[in-house]
């Protein structure tokens, strides 16, 4: 696993701000409005936290900050991503982009760690080239669940087979990232 993206700085693989910028118009999860500072009076942060990277920088409305993991093969393909936000409401939530060759229609499904029960069958609201968008958002219960797990399983259908495949995302640096992130949402 690689993570090299970030919402502010660029990435080869950067295709989130893009994707996040779709769900702004479906979902509350945007800039904070108040005047912007950042630790130290800079204008754009990144973290890493074990698998998480939080990323934060100024804009013309505030600043924009988010989590994010992208996982890639040896090669460079980009396997997934997944960019997570907290709202001013404390609400939680993101997307999630998936590869193609599944079948859109069945969506997928999220499965913290292998013992608990699956959350909500999720949609997928579009396809761009760089993968296929699934909005998320993530209630109190599964943010509490998500901070004590290990991996968030994602299971989904492929296009040309009727097993279901499961692609993971390690919560390794979960619960310290999205600690920071509210943090840096407050100030």
């Amino acid at each position: 696993m690689k993570s090299c993206y970030s919402p502010i700085a660029s990435c080869t693989n950067s295709v989130l701000l893009l994707a996040a910028g779709l769900l702004v118009s479906a979902a509350p999860l945007a800039a904070q409005t108040t005047p912007a500072a950042l630790p130290g009076g800079a204008s754009s942060l990144q973290e890493t936290y074990q698998d998480w990277q939080v990323s934060c920088g100024v804009t013309q409305n505030g600043k924009l900050c988010a989590m994010s993991q992208v996982q890639t093969q040896q090669n460079g393909q980009r396997v997934l991503a997944i960019e997570v936000r907290t709202a001013k409401d404390n609400s939680v939530g993101g997307v999630l982009i998936l590869p193609f060759g599944l079948k859109l229609e069945d969506g997928a499904s999220l499965k913290i760690d292998s013992t608990s029960t699956a959350l909500a069958q999720l949609k997928f609201s579009t396809c761009l080239p760089a993968g296929c968008l699934m909005p998320l958002a993530f209630t109190p219960a599964n943010v509490t669940t998500l901070k004590g797990g290990t991996t968030l399983n994602v299971i989904a259908i492929p296009a040309d087979a009727a097993e279901p495949a499961n692609l993971t995302i390690s919560l390794k640096g979960f619960a310290a990232a999205l600690d920071r992130l509210v943090q840096l949402n407050k100030g």
